[in-house]
């Protein structure tokens, strides 16, 4: 028998569950807090890597729309000293693997290929438990419950679902990134333009930096990031803007001024973004008719592989799915026995990239990186 499949969250990870199973004949409701597609900003650039995203977006049968969103030339590579020395450039050829797309953009491709009815908007979770036989119930804030056998949690870092399975509960890293956005920058913000250039800016010193992304037009979309407890960013008052830009700032005084320019001249708010993590290698017992993807089962600090293995991991789970009729227990087994390995890697990738990134070695250890990746044939 076809499972009911109720699958918790509808970002990337969820919805990719969700075409696949469609793909496959399989249907599936998708329950979503927000109330609608366009209730919040859905972040920024994402590179989508041959290996693992790009592998779901085929599965899903999207690589053309896929295509029609990738923005030529992000791909761009600089890595810039404090005092705006460039101390790498890397041009976008046209051959790398890791094309950039709109999160958002990305979003849509997944949600127009659903059938009318599949998400199901302004559905919070209130409320879990298991009721017997591998089922589970869900109740919403606004007092409606569904029954399913088969309960995918894809609600990301602080999954209403995950506590079925696991105790454990992201711990801040330690560090936090502090958002800004520049718009036309081309014409209102020359210097801060020309020094991000076509696709990627990394500024590093030991503990903290400046990564910005050209986004579509001319909009420099910047993580500042600095290695500090959550009372310091509780400390700033980031609804007066000016005040919060300037004491940000303040930690990259006698930095070039075309990278200041990054946070001092944002066109919004500065948004503080606190990085949390689960443990690495985080996984569970076998637990009938429930299972996890994406960040809520792996959450690690941000290392360009979130995006795709939530992806990757809903695909997985829909051809596990569709290959196990009638077993549905025999398809959980089988895609968490290679998410877990899958999840533990790329975090422990993730935490070497951001002692890269931020160590006491930095820039030089990231400049190495990729340095050996232009000799590699």
């Amino acid at each position: 028998m076809t499972p009911d499949v109720t699958i918790i969250g509808a970002g990337l990870a969820g919805l990719t569950l969700a075409r696949v199973l469609h793909v496959h004949g399989i249907p599936a409701t998708v329950y979503e807090a927000e109330a609608s597609p366009m209730a919040r900003a859905q972040g920024g650039m994402l590179d989508i890597h041959d290996y693992n995203g790009r592998l779901a977006l085929r599965a899903a049968g999207l690589t053309d729309e896929f295509r029609s969103l990738v923005l030529e030339g992000r791909q761009a590579t600089r890595i810039l000293d404090r005092d705006g020395t460039v101390l790498f450039e890397e041009a976008d050829d046209g051959t790398g693997g890791r094309p950039e797309v709109q999160r958002g953009e990305l979003r849509r491709i997944l949600l127009d290929s659903l059938p009318a009815g599949t998400v199901r908007w302004g559905h919070k979770v209130s409320g879990v438990r298991p009721v017997g036989g591998g089922r589970h119930e869900v109740a919403f804030a606004d007092g409606t419950v569904v029954v399913t056998s088969l309960l995918v949690g894809a609600d990301g870092a602080w999954s209403r679902i995950r506590p079925l399975l696991s105790d454990a509960v992201p711990e801040y890293t330690g560090r936090s990134f502090v958002e800004t956005y520049l718009f036309d920058s081309d014409t209102r913000h020359p210097a801060a333009s020309k020094a991000v250039g076509g696709g990627s800016l990394f500024a590093l010193a030991p503990g903290k930096g400046i990564q910005a992304h050209r986004e579509r037009g001319d909009t420099l979309h910047t993580y500042v990031a600095l290695t500090e407890p959550r009372d310091w960013f509780a400390a700033i008052d980031f609804t007066d803007a000016t005040a919060a830009a300037a004491r940000i700032s303040r930690e990259f005084d006698g930095w070039a001024p075309e990278l200041t320019a990054l946070i001092t001249d944002s066109d919004t708010p500065l948004v503080p973004r606190p990085l949390y993590a689960l443990p690495i290698g985080h996984r569970w017992d076998r637990v009938p008719g429930v299972t996890l993807l994406g960040d809520a089962a792996h959450l690690a600090a941000p290392n360009g592989e979130g995006a795709n293995l939530a992806m990757y991991d809903g695909a997985e789970l829909g051809r596990a799915l569709a290959a196990h009729p009638g077993d549905t227990e025999a398809a959980l087994a089988e895609y968490e026995q290679a998410m877990f390995p899958r999840g533990a890697e790329a975090a422990a990738e993730g935490a070497q990239l951001h002692e890269l990134l931020f160590g006491a070695d930095t820039p030089h250890g990231l400049l190495d990186v990729f340095t050996e990746d232009e000799q590699t044939p």
